[in-house]
């Protein structure tokens, strides 16, 4: 396994040097990017020192929640009523995330979704804002790959399942924000077990 992408040292080290990150995650319509919705996002903004702010909005996605994305997230319809449009909300998350790097559980998953909405809100003519990237321009880390990495061979690398392993409690499951903690509180434990890993260094 090279370093970098897959192992992710370039983060560990970054963390250790004082660079500021931002864990976080997504709630959605579905799993299909360019079909589904966007209805919560969560961030916790934080470096070595510990969390220094955190984010959390709901979505209007304009369309109702689809019973089986409602059954995980427990966010329904009347929780969402009258709350802003995806396009009203990344202007604030943005310039949360300006010059830190982003971390996620599954990145591929939330940055790719994201990513998806911001080429949409870019190509879209006439809308009250254009964002001023199409994709984010932030270097990511995936704590799924780096928990593969750091605890080699257990049998389920899901968040929640990590958070219980390493004795992180989990207040709302599968809820932005919190799932964001959950993110940033799994790194920084990939990152005590890698110091104290004979691999690390």
């Amino acid at each position: 396994m090279s370093a970098g992408m897959e192992s992710y040292d370039w983060a560990l080290e970054a963390y250790r040097d004082g660079a500021v990150f931002i864990a976080f995650d997504i709630e959605t319509t579905g799993l299909d990017a360019q079909k589904d919705s966007i209805v919560e996002l969560g961030a916790v903004k934080f470096d070595r020192r510990g969390p220094i702010s955190r984010f959390n909005v709901l979505i209007d996605p304009g369309i109702p929640m689809p019973e089986a994305a409602g059954r995980v997230n427990n966010i329904t319809d009347k929780m969402l009523a009258g709350q802003p449009s995806l396009e009203a909300v990344f202007p604030d998350f943005l310039r949360l995330i300006k010059d830190t790097v982003i971390i996620a559980h599954n990145a591929p998953f939330d940055c790719g979704f994201v990513n998806q909405k911001l080429k949409e809100t870019h190509e879209q003519a006439g809308g009250i804002w254009i964002p001023p990237f199409p994709a984010l321009p932030n270097k990511i880390a995936d704590t799924l790959a780096l928990s593969r990495r750091v605890f080699p061979g257990r049998n389920s690398y899901k968040l929640q399942e990590l958070a219980a392993f390493l004795q992180i409690k989990a207040i709302s499951a599968h809820r932005a924000e919190d799932d964001a903690r959950l993110c940033m509180e799994i790194f920084t434990g990939c990152e005590k077990a890698a110091c104290l890993s004979p691999r690390s260094g």
